[in-house]
């Protein structure tokens, strides 16, 4: 057990700061993200050194086309998430507590040493939601980092300033999924808010890590050209038109099964939408 960081102590149990969910947890309970619960009034971060995925990628499947192109990472994930997307294609790790799931034990140094052994350049902290824990990720992040190995977050971006910026030492390049350029559709849809995701977004950019943007385009939820300009024009109006963006092709997943894949043609017109405001560099992804 691993006494998580950023909570105070409440009178009737704790509240988690991590992210901006803010989770009151009474003693006994877990926060929306079932990974830190409430025991003796601490919170615990209950994946500490428990993956429950492992794997060598390329490490375009991140995605990240222009961070280490033709190289494989070290794919490390423990369960949890503090976002609900209804499409989610990681559901059965992502939408789970920890021992719903089959985990290993794996410390941070036993981590760092695959890597090491593997001759493989960078850790990729993906799959779920890597914020959500936190502890494990930074541990790891710091120890990589010390060993000369690059850090990869990919992520939602839904955590709070301090956290993030205690990671930004150890960061080397992130993906950061944006859903949509509309704070209704992340609440009806995500269960989380717009703004502190763009914060992350620019903050990590700021810091000079690496950042490459996805947006997977949803069936008739965000794949207007409304939504796609939205998008683009708020990377122009931040100077972003550098930052790879990835258009992504849904396919039905989880609580959206009887959805429709997006048409190809779709994700050819963001992509020109794209080059209209000035973004330098388009992927089309699951196609």
């Amino acid at each position: 057990m691993t006494e998580a960081r950023f909570y105070s102590v409440l009178e009737d149990g704790v509240q988690c700061l991590l992210c901006p969910h803010h989770c009151r947890i009474r003693e006994g309970a877990r926060g929306l993200c079932r990974s830190r619960e409430c025991r003796d009034g601490k919170l615990y971060a209950l994946s500490y050194g428990a993956p429950c995925a492992l794997a060598v990628d390329p490490v375009e499947k991140k995605p990240l086309n222009r961070f280490l192109p033709g190289t494989y990472c070290l794919s490390l994930s423990c369960t949890g998430c503090n976002l609900s997307c209804r499409w989610c294609q990681n559901s059965d790790i992502s939408q789970v507590a920890p021992e719903e799931t089959d985990s290993g034990v794996l410390p941070p140094e036993e981590v760092v040493a695959l890597c090491i052994r593997r001759a493989l350049p960078s850790i990729a902290y993906t799959y779920t939601e890597p914020l959500t824990w936190w502890e494990y990720l930074h541990d790891i992040a710091s120890l990589a980092h010390a060993k000369g190995l690059k850090n990869i977050l990919v992520s939602a971006g839904y955590v709070e300033k301090e956290p993030l910026r205690e990671l930004l030492p150890y960061l080397d390049a992130a993906n950061i999924d944006i859903k949509a350029m509309d704070d209704s559709f992340y609440r009806t849809y995500c269960g989380a808010a717009l703004q502190p995701v763009l914060d992350s977004v620019l903050t990590l950019v700021g810091h000079g890590v690496h950042v490459e943007i996805t947006n997977l385009l949803v069936t008739g939820l965000n794949d207007s050209p409304e939504q796609v300009g939205r998008l683009c024009a708020w990377m122009a109006a931040n100077g972003l038109q550098e930052v790879p963006l990835h258009f992504s092709r849904f396919f039905p997943r989880y609580r959206m099964r009887d959805s429709v894949p997006t048409p190809k043609a779709t994700l050819l017109r963001a992509r020109e939408i794209a080059a209209s405001y000035g973004i330098q560099t388009v992927f089309l992804g699951n196609l």
